[in-house]
């Protein structure tokens, strides 16, 4: 079953990352780098401060400096006990069939760390701010989606690694909203 399951994995993944082209390389590039979304992160920062106030902001960023440390942590827990080799560094042949594009290759991918870190900033940002702006966590929901196919992209995950990684960034996501919550009605709001 379980073989089966990979097999699946390896041909959807070949799918979608042949799916690329090199007139549209550079986007993907820059969607997968880290740091592109920096002014994202800037924003959503205001936007709490701008309805929560200076006393709740410090809740906020030591909050997420935990999640994305927990997530991160977690991620590297998971792909050092699985040992699941990167397409890029998978089976042979492999590398002949897909697109690698990316700067490097690490040597593990279950499950992706970009994948669980983007939706878990996407889950606890929208979840703070759904009763001041309704739409926005569907806007970042999507942009966590194009964040985790980047990966695909770029020939360094398989989906099952996006699958995993995005249902554990949700999962954390809402739990430190949870605490988010009870710090903010413990010490701020009291």
């Amino acid at each position: 079953m379980l073989e089966k399951i990979l097999e699946y994995d390896t041909e959807l993944f070949l799918y979608l990352n042949n799916l690329g082209s090199e007139r549209w390389d550079w986007l993907w590039l820059l969607i997968t780098d880290k740091l592109t979304f920096i002014p994202l992160y800037a924003i959503l920062l205001f936007l709490l401060y701008k309805k929560f106030g200076w006393k709740s902001l410090l809740v906020f960023v030591v909050v997420v400096a935990l999640m994305i440390t927990f997530t991160d942590q977690i991620t590297n827990v998971f792909k050092r006990g699985f040992e699941r080799p990167r397409p890029c560094r998978g089976e042979a042949g492999l590398i002949d069939q897909m697109r690698y594009i990316a700067v490097r290759c690490g040597k593990y991918g279950f499950f992706s760390g970009h994948s669980s870190n983007s939706m878990a900033a996407a889950v606890f940002a929208g979840l703070m701010l759904r009763p001041y702006y309704k739409n926005l966590i569907f806007i970042l929901l999507f942009w966590s989606a194009v964040v985790a196919y980047s990966r695909i992209y770029v020939g360094v995950h398989y989906p099952v690694d996006i699958i995993c990684g995005l249902t554990f960034g949700a999962i954390s996501g809402f739990i430190f909203y949870k605490l988010a919550q009870f710090l903010l009605k413990k010490y701020v709001r009291e």
